[in-house]
């Protein structure tokens, strides 16, 4: 069922279905909560899933200028707070990912667990800065839509963009139809989010970190640089690129039912 809060004069849209522990799904840069539809449904047989539109994504508002990585983790909160619910499964895809750990950072007392995919841990680098800066360069100079395209090609494996084509067009327009300033909002915020490798190492809430092999983003060689804290569990997924819960959805849903169970013993 689709609802919405409204937090600092702007709308936030969510979707929450199904019944028993709650998983909270976080998409990442230039989608919407429309992006999980598939997975939600099936999870939705055994768990209640809350599905949220990140501020200026989808059809949430713009509330600033700049996203940061607090502000939208507070967003999530002010949601969980409506819902009255007391500890979630937080997951985060590639920006949600940042925003799931910025909120282990501020609400670890929220958290059943946290499940990272096709995100890290650590802060932008310079020359992801420079990449960022030139996407701001190219929406402002009216080249969104060829952005978008491009965003979204990459996002996944290039071994599977025939298997995908429908699915990567209807990614395209949820791309294509993310407002200006909320593409920019959320750059900006990303550009500035800290480093989050000790607030991760230190953490004791359960941790599962997805990779894909074929990652153009987030390599699988990005754990040689992070610390994970005790008991944590890595799934790497070979014929994945940035969006494995669309490459290889069964696997990823599989793994999330098993680590749920866990979190929620």
């Amino acid at each position: 069922m689709i609802k919405s809060i409204v937090y600092k004069s702007s709308t936030i849209r969510f979707d929450d279905r199904g019944q028993g522990n709650p998983i909270v799904l976080l998409h990442g840069f230039m989608e919407s909560l429309d992006v999980w539809d598939e997975l939600a449904d099936k999870l939705s047989d055994e768990f209640r899933i809350i599905a949220i539109d990140l501020p200026g994504h989808g059809k949430s508002g713009v509330i600033e200028q700049t996203h940061s990585m607090e502000l939208m983790a507070d967003v999530v909160k002010e949601i969980i707070d409506y819902l009255k619910l007391e500890k979630v499964l937080l997951v985060g895809h590639s920006m949600g990912g940042y925003v799931a750990l910025e909120f282990l950072k501020d609400y670890p007392q929220n958290l059943a667990g946290l499940v990272l995919l096709h995100s890290t841990p650590m802060a932008d680098s310079e020359e992801r800065k420079r990449q960022r800066n030139e996407m701001i360069m190219d929406i402002k100079s009216g080249k969104k839509v060829k952005l978008a395209k491009e965003h979204v090609q990459k996002t996944f494996a290039k071994d599977n963009l025939d298997r995908f084509v429908q699915k990567i067009g209807f990614f395209k327009i949820i791309a294509i139809n993310t407002s200006n300033d909320g593409i920019i909002a959320a750059i900006e915020g990303m550009k500035l989010r800290p480093d989050y490798r000790e607030v991760l190492k230190n953490t004791n809430v359960p941790f599962l970190y997805i990779l894909g092999k074929k990652d153009n983003f987030i390599p699988v060689e990005t754990l040689e640089n992070i610390e994970l804290p005790k008991g944590s569990e890595v799934l790497i997924m070979d014929n994945s690129g940035h969006q494995g819960y669309v490459e290889e959805q069964e696997k990823v849903e599989e793994r999330l039912r098993d680590f749920a169970k866990k979190c929620f013993k």
